[in-house]
């Protein structure tokens, strides 16, 4: 050959550019030297563009370097990401130039065993491939390799396609293509690496080397730069005008033109992506928000600033309707400011909660957020959403709507959390300590934002787990954090509180009792918890809590079935809610699970003709409804029950109306109602529906509902057939058996059913969960109770064991071994989180017979299945169709419940369980297994 492309006695020859990096979608190959250079400069425009100056000050001073050699490095990390592609395994897939290697005596391969070793991925590639060149560039690697610079660097590189490699051993270092001989055993291959390497130091400039391993959460925001700067290379218009001509050789100076034209290119790309930080003017809440501050948001206002001298946590407990959002908002500004944070994640517990919070933080940004702005919408159905998308026309969210409404590349993959400005589910933020492909991702794109958790206490014990090490990290990263709470225990607060303070270094336990409603502040620097801040409300009331023992007849066919003495559930109800038929108000009756919401809708419908008959006079809201279905009844819901426009609005008496909901009304919407009627639930969930009572002012409220500023609540205890309070066995394992019969306890010795918002709501719930609630009781009651408590005691220390065994280390484990955050072979999966947030785990879609073999998506007209080929338009038509229903029922799914073949191309679509509706006189009935399904005006049910 006539140029040389190994290793000489003066030092590393130039890159051989017949080595691709880049082909799919391409005129030719791309270099994989360009792509390398391509990576760096685009690192450098990141680090200048994304990462804040807290940040970047914090990656200096770990590097030991001053931070413009902190960059240099970190460019350098960047281009050699790929390294790991100068490979056999990986040159071979283009047959026609692996061909022309071949043909080079540098590259011919004789060694059998790198033909029969299993395929080398080019990221574990880069892994093995570049250990020695840092030691050659004066990294330490010692015997204790986990321990060594030069390993730490070479497998966080190696980690740059979402999982991390096990660490290597000191043999394997020595001599690595034999060990992996996909590497490539010939000569030529480590020499090349060794030459582009080397290469891609001179271009960029950094000399100096890493003399200790970096922190975890550091860690984790090098690895996070070197993929977000791999994607933006990698865009096809990126490369295409950067695709060297036949003489183009890869000296020195063609290297550094090439680098330097993307030097310039960079910021470019990296804003037309929508990355960037968003600034947080100093601006009054008077100035922010449209109204005057209440009692909370006034004194957090007045008296956070004083306290915030950098990161730190900031725990609000307040009633529901206290106005926590506006104050999470307010004060996420200040602690942004304070630390340095360059954007906000409002995290909600549900995707209903999330897409209505969008709006709202919409709303936000535009008024009182400067900078970048790019705001994306974090959930699974994100894209069908109507205010994030469909708007313009798009089935994919992949038009830029304004300046804070994120455009194509931040909404495609698992890029949204990169986004300055994001609000979605928890869900979102959790899987980034589950050890998921890019779990660590997650974890960068929170390492310098302001994470707001609303509704803080609403998760059980697995899910808790999870937050608790979600804190640790965000306490390591010096991340702001606002915890939103309406009810938490102390013991969960400490929890919550010790894990962010371990996570910044402060490992001994606190004790915190929050303030109700009140608020504390963590500092991040010095570990230091203020003392709580107790305020006043602006909504305080008294709630009249009522109960009422009745048998359960929800399904009994004429509602007779009971002891004589003893009211029916069924009888309850007419009872309680005659009144609304003609005197008026609204009501909502909240049901324990879609199957009895659904049969109480019914009997009401059949017992209350005359509220039914009128237009909006009976609803039903539950999670088995068709996705386009579910959202118009949830808006006409809002239209019904929300916020009155202004006082003329709010004076008007409102018709006879009532709401038979699941759930799903807790967190979900700001409605208001005159009285609510709710089957027996844990004391937190009572509170919460409570909330929803008598929310806004209205001041022609009927009197049947009580006193105007008076919320009441009718609480419906089940009965068994031994007259006691317990859990029908429909209910399942909706509820925990001990926190229902402590709540039925708790509702018994409370006075008159008065309970003070909020003076009593804070003792109420610790009491519930008091070790000694059980003191007073008969030694019967007491043995009984003591056994409900040990089931779920034990059930909690499982469900915390799982988190543990699904969960990554703490940060400060992993800075030996980023392996931790991989994959550990359980299985782990980002449905996991949904799962286990007690969501519906499958969703389905029901078609149904038309008039010569043809199916539709509508029962009533024809909207027809997606022929053929299925197009984004077809899969947002399908999508908008389908229905969550439990994992019960999709197990036992048959070859009938398939989608067509056409569908199995497309993620959103291949898992669905297709239901064949036929019609069956007046009904539509399905089979899923050997599940009988119906489909009517109430949902999905089955038979």
């Amino acid at each position: 050959m006539t140029d040389s492309y190994l290793v000489g006695v003066s030092g590393p020859e130039r890159p051989d550019r017949r080595l691709w990096g880049k082909s799919a979608g391409l005129p030719g190959p791309y270099p994989v030297i360009c792509h390398l250079l391509d990576t760096a400069a685009v690192a450098g425009a990141l680090w200048d563009a994304v990462l804040s100056e807290r940040v970047r000050r914090r990656l200096a001073v770990a590097m030991g370097v001053a931070e413009r050699e902190a960059r240099e490095m970190v460019m350098l990390w960047a281009g050699l990401h790929d390294i790991g592609k100068i490979s056999l395994h990986f040159q071979q897939q283009v047959a026609e130039e692996f061909a022309k290697l071949l043909a080079d005596p540098a590259y011919a391969e004789d060694n059998p065993a790198a033909k029969r070793s299993g395929y080398l991925r080019h990221e574990t590639a880069t892994h093995w491939g570049l250990v020695e060149f840092f030691r050659k560039c004066g990294y330490p690697l010692s015997k204790r390799v986990k321990q060594s610079p030069a390993h730490q660097v070479a497998q966080l590189l190696g980690g740059h396609h979402g999982c991390f490699a096990e660490a290597l051993l000191a043999k394997e270092i020595a001599k690595p293509s034999g060990y992996q001989p996909g590497l490539g055993t010939a000569e030529g291959w480590q020499a090349q690496r060794l030459a582009h390497a080397h290469a891609v130091r001179r271009t960029v400039g950094a000399e100096k080397a890493l003399e200790s391993v970096l922190p975890g959460e550091l860690a984790v925001v090098v690895v996070g730069l070197v993929v977000l700067a791999d994607w933006l290379a990698s865009q096809v218009d990126v490369i295409e005008p950067r695709m060297p001509g036949e003489a183009w050789k890869a000296c020195d100076a063609e290297l550094t033109e090439h680098f330097q034209s993307v030097i310039m290119a960079a910021p470019r790309w990296v804003r037309d992506a929508g990355l960037g930080r968003a600034l947080f003017p100093n601006k009054p809440f008077s100035q922010q928000f449209p109204f005057p501050p209440n009692a909370l948001q006034s004194d957090i206002a007045e008296h956070l600033p004083s306290q915030v001298k950098g990161p730190g946590l900031l725990l609000v407990t307040a009633p529901t309707g206290d106005g926590k959002t506006e104050t999470a908002l307010h004060a996420a500004s200040v602690m942004a400011r304070a630390s340095g944070a360059s954007g906000v994640y409002f995290a909600l517990p549900t995707m209903a909660t999330a897409d209505a919070m969008f709006t709202r933080v919409r709303g936000f940004a535009e008024a009182n957020i400067e900078g970048d702005r790019a705001l994306t919408l974090m959930h699974s159905m994100a894209w069908l959403s109507p205010d994030y998308a469909a708007g313009q026309g798009s089935t994919d969210g992949t038009a830029v709507l304004a300046d804070t409404e994120a455009g194509q590349w931040l909404r495609t993959g698992r890029r949204g959390l990169l986004a300055p400005l994001a609000n979605g589910t928890i869900d979102q933020a959790l899987t980034g300590v589950l050890p998921v492909r890019y779990g660590f991702l997650r974890l960068f794109g929170l390492s310098d934002k302001v994470l707001v958790v609303d509704e803080a206490h609403a998760y059980g014990p697995w899910m808790h787990s999870l937050l608790v090490r979600l804190l640790e990290w965000l306490g390591a990263f010096g991340a702001p954090v606002v915890l939103l709470s309406a009810t938490l225990t102390g013991k969960a607060a400490s929890s919550l509180v010790d894990a962010y303070r371990r996570g910044a270094g402060y490992h001994e336990p606190t004790t915190v009792e929050p303030c109700y409603p009140g608020w504390l502040f963590v500092d991040a620097n010095s570990g230091t918890v203020a003392e709580p801040r107790k305020v006043g409300s602006s909504r305080a009331r008294t709630l009249r809590m009522e109960s009422r023992r009745v048998h359960w007849d929800v399904r009994d066919a004429d509602g007779a079935a009971k002891k004589p003495g003893q009211q029916g559930r069924r009888a309850a109800l007419r009872e309680i809610l005659a009144p609304a038929t003609t005197e008026g108000g609204c009501v909502l009756v909240c049901c324990t699970t879609v199957d009895e919401a659904q049969r109480t809708y019914r009997y009401l419908r059949s017992v209350l003709p005359e509220l039914a008959a009128r237009d909006g006079g009976l609803r039903l809201l539950h999670s088995r409804f068709p996705a386009h279905e579910r959202q118009r009844i949830t808006a006409e819901c809002e239209a019904a029950y929300g916020k009155p426009a202004n006082k003329a609005a709010a004076a008007v008496p409102r018709e006879g109306s009532i709401l038979v909901a699941t759930q799903i009304v807790e967190q979900s919407l700001d409605l208001d109602f005159d009285l609510i009627v709710s089957d027996l639930a844990p004391l937190a969930q009572l509170l919460q529906r409570a909330g929803r009572g008598k929310r806004h002012e209205r001041p022609n409220r009927p009197a049947w509902t009580g006193k105007p500023n008076e919320p009441r609540m009718i609480v419906l205890e089940p009965l068994d057939d031994k007259d006691r309070v317990a859990a029908p066995r429909t209910w399942g394992t909706v509820y925990d058996a001990s926190l229902l019969r402590r709540t039925s306890l708790l509702l018994e010795k409370q006075a008159a059913g008065a309970i003070r918002v909020p003076e009593d709501v804070q003792s109420l719930i610790d009491e519930v969960y008091a070790d000694d609630f059980g003191a007073g009781l008969e030694p019967a009651a007491a043995r009984e109770l003591e056994r409900m408590d040990a089931e779920r005691i034990a059930s909690a220390v499982a469900q915390e064991q799982v988190a543990q065994l699904t969960e990554i280390d703490a940060p400060y484990d992993v800075v030996d071994d980023l392996f931790r955050l991989s994959e550990r072979g359980l299985g782990i999966s980002e449905d996991l989180l949904t799962t286990r947030l007690g969501a519906d785990s499958g969703r389905a879609v029901c078609v149904f017979e038309r008039e010569a073999g043809t199916w539709s998506l509508a029962p009533d007209h024809d909207v027809l299945l997606p022929p053929g080929t299925v197009d984004r338009d077809a899969v947002a038509l399908v999508i908008r169709h389908t229905v969550p229903l439990p994992g019960s029922w999709l197990a036992g799914r048959t070859d009938e419940n398939a989608p067509p073949k056409s569908w199995t191309k497309r993620p959103l679509l291949a898992d669905l369980a297709l239901l064949r509706m036929r019609r069956d006189g007046e009904r539509w009935t399905g089979q899923l297994g050997e599940r009988q399904i119906e489909y009517s005006d109430v949902g999905i049910s089955a038979n």
